[in-house]
């Protein structure tokens, strides 16, 4: 990767006064003016203590205010341009102590800051145990997969499908995981209570001939009536010797269990009508929770409309949010309207979470589909499996335990599996909607300092740059006043979201705050570098396919309060974005899954094809997914880093067994052929990667120059004032930049004079409002807000080829 721009040194001595002299001085004062403006108002220091307290009387404030005044003034020079003190006399007294810090000190400021919280990312990171994440991907694709048959004289043609097709099923489940899937499979045949035998069984196995011959000698049979021993059958599936941690059940039959309340016939054509009245006394709660305890994925191909009752009450035993019944069972609207006992009344058609599943598909009389429905079946099992592993993945302690082979918590079979929130505090949340234009509905005022991502001129080696070493995503330092709900509307496993709004901006934020003191600003800081990271990444993606509107990630802001609470004095954390109203949409996951249901949803496809971009374009060194968000704007991204020393603070970097959670489930679309990509996950197996050089010409692309904002936008329809040059700014932010334009009196001794400012322009650099004219103050030279991008970018990306490397550094 390119190395990083070498830092320009800023110039413009004193003319009164040497350089060194000069910055001296205005450093001092700086950090005395700093020191002293951030004091608390408790009770006063004692008569002749030095000012080291971390709380200052009033006095001692203002008297340290001064002395940094008298020692700023000293270091300037009265030539025009400068910088004194004293307001005109029309003006309030509270403005005496005001002053304009210049670039200098302000560079230093920043500089400092940002020791401070490298200093405090290189404690966190010291501090955190590695997690292993080395055979996590062998551990959730290999698969136990259990068919449960009827064996009834109409499902013969079923039998013979699946025997023809067993060995292909094996073979494809071990090719789409690259090789690395162990599959075992057992079969339980069953028939009805009259049928000799009635219940067959072949206990799990690696060796596809043993099940080819099992199959080979079933035998149908008919039953007396219609409903078969389907309980029968589960129970003995049950007693199988499941092991591995993806667990797949297909069921594959046409007919319903016995008993009232599974199927819609009546008591005339059911001989065991009666629940319990079977030979055996099985009923199907207890058989179907047992299913849910061991983590258990069953999966219904349906032939018929005669087992829609069984799978409805089978879907409500796997619970809500777990279960998806096909449109065409006739209790479709009834399970997924919630009307009927515990639904998926939220999200039918998206199965994401990690416990397990109930679903059905529909087969017909096609019997020749199983080979495909039973491999996508077992691909989403092991995405939630791998969601699932994820979270119990253990922090190594000693070198001997990071050799193990096998760092994942096995799967406890008498716990509750379900997700929990980690932290193990449930917090009450808002119930009604943001009335984000009363202000009064905005109960807790909080005065913030901190970082958000400085987004500087976006050029050919920028993102390079980027990826190379953290520092070189630029930061900038902010001072925020924002306004926001107590009481949080979402909660996380370890955060809880707010509404807010800042002082001045109209545009609606969400503040997230740790729920518990175990995390800080290090964690808060390592996902804004992330996010900026990201939408870098975006950037050139966008430029590359011309993409409107373009894709882009929301930008996230580090901060913390200025004073902690009195009883503490520790500082709260917590991270600043903007709100995305609308319908949240997930495409991806880091754990192999990819959303089917918007299989030809062009921007779906355009999410997938982006995460294979950035790992084409980093050289194999990062990839980008777990995509979600609403429209274009995405959120809360993860990263897969080669290196297990970068992306360390975040427990969704999985390294390079997230690679290969990706390329299993990844299919190349369009956009990846229009991007010329040829990575693949094959290079994983073989080890021998090759990636495209060459890169076309790029439109360009810029960010909205509202710091708290950074939409992607085209240039060509990007906004600008002539008053703050070089910016550019969006259809968001552009009348608010115009509406705040405001008259103020200028504070510099002299004739009385007044100029123009935009109170939203400053806020949205993170900065208070000025009190003197622009020919009064130094203007910050330290670096533009524009990030175009454009031009032929990459003639070619890395002289040293694949072989080349990003810097050990840590994000």
């Amino acid at each position: 990767m390119a190395s990083p721009p070498s830092a320009s040194k800023s110039s413009g001595a004193s003319v009164s006064r040497s350089k060194i002299s000069r910055d001296k001085l205005a450093s001092a004062a700086d950090s005395m003016l700093l020191s002293a403006v951030t004091r608390s108002n408790a009770s006063p220091a004692p008569p002749g203590a030095l000012p080291t307290s971390a709380s200052r009387s009033r006095t001692s404030r203002e008297h340290m205010s001064s002395l940094a005044d008298d020692m700023l003034r000293a270091s300037l020079t009265k030539s025009r341009g400068s910088t004194t003190f004293m307001p005109p006399p029309s003006e309030p007294p509270s403005y005496r102590t005001q002053v304009t810090i210049s670039p200098g000190a302000q560079a230093e400021t920043l500089k400092r800051r940002k020791s401070e919280l490298q200093q405090e990312l290189d404690r966190a990171k010291a501090k955190v145990l590695p997690r292993n994440t080395k055979g996590l991907f062998k551990a959730a694709c290999s698969t136990d997969l259990m068919f449960v048959i009827d064996a009834t004289n109409p499902m013969e043609p079923y039998i013979d499908a699946a025997k023809e097709n067993v060995k292909k099923i094996v073979a494809d489940i071990r090719a789409a995981y690259l090789g690395e899937s162990d599959v075992r499979i057992a079969v339980a045949i069953y028939r009805d209570h009259q049928c000799q035998p009635n219940v067959e069984f072949l206990d799990f196995t690696t060796s596809v001939e043993d099940v080819h011959q099992f199959l080979d000698r079933v035998g149908t049979d008919w039953g007396r009536d219609f409903p078969e021993d389907v309980l029968g059958g589960l129970q003995r599936a049950l007693h199988a010797s499941w092991k591995q941690q993806t667990r797949c059940l297909i069921h594959i039959g046409d007919a319903p269990p016995h008993g009232q309340g599974l199927h819609d016939m009546s008591a005339a054509s059911d001989n065991f009508y009666t629940p319990g009245s079977e030979p055996h006394r099985l009923v199907y709660q207890p058989l179907i929770a047992k299913l849910v305890q061991l983590n258990i994925n069953y999966v219904l191909l349906r032939i018929g409309s005669y087992t829609d009752r069984m799978s409805l009450t089978f879907a409500q035993v796997y619970g809500d949010g777990n279960a998806k019944l096909n449109s065409a069972n006739k209790y479709y609207n009834t399970l997924h309207s919630g009307l009927y006992g515990s639904g998926t009344s939220s999200h039918p058609g998206s199965l994401t979470g990690r416990n397990p599943q109930y679903e059905e598909l529909q087969l017909g009389s096609s019997y020749h589909d199983i080979r495909h429905l039973v491999v996508s079946t077992v691909s989403s099992s092991i995405a939630r499996t791998a969601g699932r592993l994820t979270l119990s993945l253990k922090r190594v302690n000693s070198p001997q335990q990071a050799m193990s082979p096998n760092m994942m918590t096995a799967i406890q079979e008498d716990e509750d599996s379900g997700d929990t929130i980690s932290s193990g505090i449930k917090v009450p949340l808002e119930t009604i909607p943001p009335r984000w234009d009363m202000p009064s509905w905005f109960t807790e005022k909080l005065e913030m300092e901190g970082f958000c991502p400085d987004v500087m001129v976006h050029d050919a080696s920028t993102l390079s740059d980027m990826m190379d070493a953290p520092e070189n995503i630029k930061l900038s330092v902010v001072e925020l006043t924002i306004n926001a709900r107590s009481q949080p509307f979402a909660q996380g496993s370890l955060r809880t979201a707010a509404y807010a709004r800042t002082a001045i901006s109209t545009n609606p934020f969400v503040l997230k705050k740790f729920i518990d003191d175990s995390h800080g600003r290090a964690e808060v800081a390592e996902d804004m570098r992330m996010q900026a990271l990201c939408k870098a990444f975006a950037l050139e993606f966008n430029g590359l396919l011309k993409i409107e509107p373009p894709l882009d990630f929301i930008v996230t802001s580090c901060l913390q309060s200025k004073t902690g609470p009195a009883a503490s004095k520790k500082k709260t954390c917590c991270s600043l974005e903007p709100y995305i109203p609308g319908t949240y949409v997930k495409y991806n996951n880091n754990a192999g899954w990819v959303n089917e249901d918007l299989a030809d949803d062009q921007f779906n496809q355009m999410a997938q094809a982006f995460s294979h971009f950035t790992f084409e374009r980093s050289w194999g060194h990062l990839l980008v997914d777990d995509l979600q968000g609403v429209g274009h704007l995405l959120t809360d991204p993860s990263v897969q880093t080669k290196d297990d020393n970068i992306l360390n603070l975040n427990d969704t970097n999985l390294h390079v067994e997230g690679f290969k959670f990706f390329f299993a489930a990844h299919r190349c679309n369009s956009f990846c052929e229009q991007l010329g990509l040829i990575s693949s996950g094959d290079m994983l197996i073989t080890g021998d990667f090759k990636f495209r050089e060459r890169w076309p010409t790029m439109d360009p692309t810029v960010c909205c120059s509202n710091k708290l904002c950074r939409s992607i936008i085209h240039l060509a329809s990007a906004h600008q004032s002539n008053q703050y040059p070089d910016l550019h700014w969006c259809d968001k932010c552009w009348p608010q930049l115009q509406a705040s334009m405001a008259i103020t009196t200028c504070l510099e001794a002299g004739p009385p004079h007044k100029f123009e400012v935009s109170s939203f322009y400053h806020e949205s650099q993170g900065q208070v409002p000025p009190r003197k004219c622009p020919a009064h103050r130094e203007k910050d030279t330290s670096g533009s807000s524009a990030a175009a991008v454009g031009g032929n970018l990459w003639n070619k990306m890395k002289s040293a080829g694949p072989t080349g490397s990003i810097s050990g550094r840590s994000w």
